[in-house]
């Protein structure tokens, strides 16, 4: 059998903003292909473009130059979770998690039936009627999740999804996303300035250079899926970790 049908296909792909005689070179050039049910982490130093690679993904921005295609069949091909949850604090929380369904008009009796059982699956069954601005980060974050995947994306676009949380709340819902990720087998592209979330939930770990952001490694995790967050105490997590900061040290230290 040949590679995964790949899911997200950039190339040349460029962003400047501003215009002369002082423009920022952003991103790139960056090349980039993501194949169906493969989870995509990318790490760099603050401010190399890994961000303004997710927005052109997502449709929110358009690049300067080259191209970056999403193949895919649904009339949801993407759905973005931002690091700011970007839930709405007016409805609830089964309202929040239904919110594109409605977009998509799917009828309401089978709506909730979805938002009920991605709700349950996230924890949050509990809390179906309750208002976002009554939980914690980390439930508000859950409800941001649960809201993605209850439209079945065929791409799930994060944005340091987990950088506002404390270290043990992001250990666990980085356990919990990794569960989800292997059950449902949705593609995703995931930032995140963590080296840890990169090696525990990516297939492949690509690691950006200062700006403008250029892919410069690559590396596979080895541990087989389905995996768990044992692997943060062995021995080859620790060597894989400390190789990839010796490369960001690098590209994040001032020339």
């Amino acid at each position: 059998m040949g590679e995964p049908y790949p899911k997200l296909h950039a190339q040349n792909l460029t962003r400047t903003f501003g215009r002369a005689p002082h423009p920022v070179e952003a991103l790139g050039p960056l090349d980039l292909t993501v194949a169906t049910g493969e989870s995509v982490c990318l790490v760099g130093p603050s401010g190399c473009g890994k961000s303004t690679l997710l927005r052109i993904a997502a449709g929110l921005l358009r690049p300067s130059t080259g191209t970056l295609e999403i193949r895919t069949s649904s009339p949801r091909p993407a759905a973005m979770i931002f690091q700011d949850y970007g839930i709405y604090d007016w409805k609830t929380v089964r309202a929040n998690v239904r919110f594109g369904l409605d977009i998509l008009r799917v009828p309401r009796r089978e709506a909730n039936a979805r938002a009920d059982a991605w709700l349950a699956r996230t924890g949050l069954a509990d809390f179906a009627h309750a208002y976002p601005a009554t939980l914690s980060g980390g439930m508000r974050q859950r409800v941001a999740i649960a809201r993605a995947l209850t439209v079945e994306p065929e791409l799930l676009l994060m944005d340091e999804l987990f950088a506002a949380l404390d270290a043990q709340l992001r250990t666990i819902l980085q356990d919990e996303l990794l569960e989800l990720a292997q059950t449902t087998s949705t593609t995703t592209l995931f930032i995140t300035h963590s080296l840890e979330e990169a090696l525990v939930l990516g297939d492949r770990v690509l690691v950006m250079s200062a700006r403008p952001g250029r892919i410069i490694a690559e590396h596979r995790p080895p541990f087989p899926r389905p995996r768990t967050g044992d692997i943060r105490s062995t021995p080859e997590f620790t060597a894989l970790r400390s190789e990839l900061w010796d490369l960001l040290r690098e590209e994040a230290t001032p020339a």
